[in-house]
């Protein structure tokens, strides 16, 4: 298949990059980063969606979604797909599959889990939005960039999917960070706190897989002083995102609010900027109530 792909930093260079290995003809595009192996520059985002049967998008936000489609969306074959897997608000998401559709392409809002990790690997889950037929354009390129690809439903589903995942993935990073500092100080050891929770009622996602304890559970970020995997900022981005949807959805939503609150102070007032968004732990272990 011949792809555009328009994005090309931590995330996108890996995604881009399997694709050629893959044997797809893949041209690409950063206003910075450099080429991954396998994929041919383009001089513009526009260049590099010409003639693409597939134009695959990483973005950072929802403002430079729209500016990207605005550039691209004329210069692509009527029937083609835009598929963005950045994660962004609902409403850029369904402008965007608007406007695609008033020219003729078909688009997917494909957000993505995983991480850098998983985009090296080839291992992500994509949650895409739009309708069947582009799924099933785009359907054998997930199944080389990730290991799952789930249809929500119509455009800006797969954005809804990804922050509603999100919002619960802070909070309970959140909880499993407090409950961790409270063993702390009941004198209750970490390695019995897991060996107790990871197999009860308080198992988790979190507890289980991301263990925020260094040296407990599987190897995570914890165990290599808190680098991020998933960080602190990119996860106050997806709670932000989570509430203004919330908010135009008149969803009441207490705790994915006052997550947002907790890591926006970590982020922008403490020392969370650029570390892993379990470094929540450490931040609580120095804490006392009130």
């Amino acid at each position: 298949m011949k792809i555009g792909f328009i994005g090309l930093g931590n995330m996108g260079a890996p995604m881009a990059r399997n694709l050629a290995a893959a044997g797809h003809g893949v041209t690409g595009f950063d206003t910075h980063a450099p080429m991954p192996e396998g994929v041919e520059a383009a001089t513009s985002a526009a260049a590099a969606a010409t003639g693409a049967e597939v134009v695959i998008t990483m973005l950072p936000d929802g403002a430079i979604l729209r500016a990207v489609a605005a550039e691209v969306i004329p210069a692509m074959t009527a029937g083609a797909v835009f598929c963005d897997c950045s994660t962004v608000d609902v409403e850029s998401a369904r402008a965007v599959a608007d406007q695609a559709a008033k020219a003729g392409i078909a688009a997917l809002d494909a957000p993505v889990s995983g991480g850098v990790g998983g985009a090296a690997a080839g291992t992500l889950t994509f949650m895409a939005g739009g309708s069947d037929a582009a799924f099933a354009t785009v359907a054998p390129l997930f199944a080389v960039m990730g290991q799952k690809a789930v249809h929500c439903g119509p455009s800006g589903n797969g954005q809804a999917a990804k922050i509603c995942n999100n919002m619960i993935l802070g909070v309970t990073m959140i909880a499993t960070c407090e409950a961790f500092a409270l063993a702390d100080k009941l004198g209750l050891s970490r390695q019995k706190m897991f060996d107790v929770v990871s197999t009860s009622s308080g198992y988790s996602w979190v507890m289980n897989a991301y263990c925020p304890a260094p040296g407990i559970g599987p190897k995570s970020p914890a165990d290599n002083d808190y680098r991020p995997g998933f960080a602190a900022e990119l996860m106050l981005k997806d709670l932000r995102l989570s509430q203004q949807a919330a908010e135009a959805a008149d969803a009441d939503t207490p705790m994915g609010e006052l997550a947002a609150r907790l890591y926006a102070h970590f982020v922008e007032a403490e020392d969370g900027r650029g570390m892993d968004f379990s470094a929540m732990l450490p931040r609580f272990e120095k804490r006392h109530r009130g």
